[in-house]
């Protein structure tokens, strides 16, 4: 049984540098091209596998070259997958632009298969679910399945994550649901109507967000911050960590949430964890694409 099972999104990414970002109606010459294996999910999954998580990868995907990349991946990192094959639908897709002199990303995401993940399909690994340490999910995937996921957890007492990513409205009740979250700046905005732009501005909000049910933590990643994380009663800064040049931001919030997961299921204490997410994120910025850009427990350890 893995100890991290994470509902989400498998998609292939495909990856366009260029000299700047791209504005309406414009065409530019790129510098660069890559296709690989993303999705949050996915990604989340690959950075907790590499960072020494037992994890299982729970998802839809199609019967077609894109889902093979997908098993292919996880193969690599040591990924249990957990998927349904969609006859019907093809596996998602997602164009990445990426601007070279700063490595800052726009995307664009069609889940395909991976939009008709379903309550029935949570429902089916239900026992599994319930046996786990620890259940992490985002809102790539429908909501609906995202709740159900999160109740089935919770109700067996495994420890629950939401990375609401992307910045959505959350049914009454879902954040109750979870024992941390983390969303990024915007996310944080998104869900407590409060602006998010540093650490002082980190800190009301993430005291919104336990008022709105969240069990043991708020933590807000912070990009060039580092990240913030309350409990309730205690506020803990993390800086950030400097693992080299930044060369593709693409992913960095995937393999924080990826580390994250991974010593929160091996018991690391609060503080620890988030340093080891932290260097998970860190070690990831230095290299190019998403799935491929995750650290091993060795590099991390290393860095740490």
């Amino acid at each position: 049984m893995p100890d991290i099972i994470i509902l989400g999104v498998f998609v292939a990414d495909a990856a366009y540098r260029t000299p700047k970002m791209p504005v309406t109606g414009q065409t530019l010459l790129g510098t660069g091209f890559q296709l690989g294996p993303g999705g949050k999910g996915s990604n989340q999954a690959v950075a907790a596998a590499k960072a020494g998580g037992n994890v299982g990868f729970l998802g839809r995907i199609g019967a077609d070259t894109f889902g093979q990349m997908g098993r292919d991946v996880w193969v690599e990192a040591g990924v249990t997958p957990m998927v349904i094959e969609d006859a019907e639908r093809p596996t998602g897709s997602a164009g990445i632009f990426i601007e070279e002199a700063t490595g800052k990303n726009a995307i664009v995401i069609v889940p395909g298969a991976a939009g008709a993940i379903s309550v029935a399909d949570i429902e089916a690994r239900a026992d599994d679910i319930a046996q786990t340490i620890v259940a992490m999910t985002q809102l790539e995937q429908p909501m609906e399945a995202a709740h159900r996921f999160l109740q089935i957890a919770s109700q067996a007492g495994v420890t629950t994550i939401l990375n609401p990513a992307p910045a959505a409205a959350l049914p009454d009740g879902m954040l109750a649901l979870c024992d941390y979250v983390t969303p990024n700046e915007t996310e944080a905005e998104e869900l407590t109507g409060l602006s998010v732009s540093g650490p002082d501005d980190a800190l009301p909000a993430a005291k919104a967000l336990l008022s709105q049910g969240v069990r043991k933590g708020a933590l807000i990643t912070l990009g060039e911050n580092g990240s913030l994380f309350w409990d309730g009663t205690q506020a803990i800064h993390t800086p950030p960590m400097n693992a080299g040049p930044v060369v593709d931001t693409t992913g960095a919030g995937d393999a924080f949430n990826g580390g994250f997961a991974t010593a929160l299921s091996q018991g690391q204490p609060i503080e620890d964890a988030l340093k080891f997410a932290t260097a998970t994120a860190a070690l990831s910025v230095t290299k190019h694409g998403t799935a491929a850009s995750m650290p091993s427990q060795a590099e991390i350890a290393a860095l740490l």
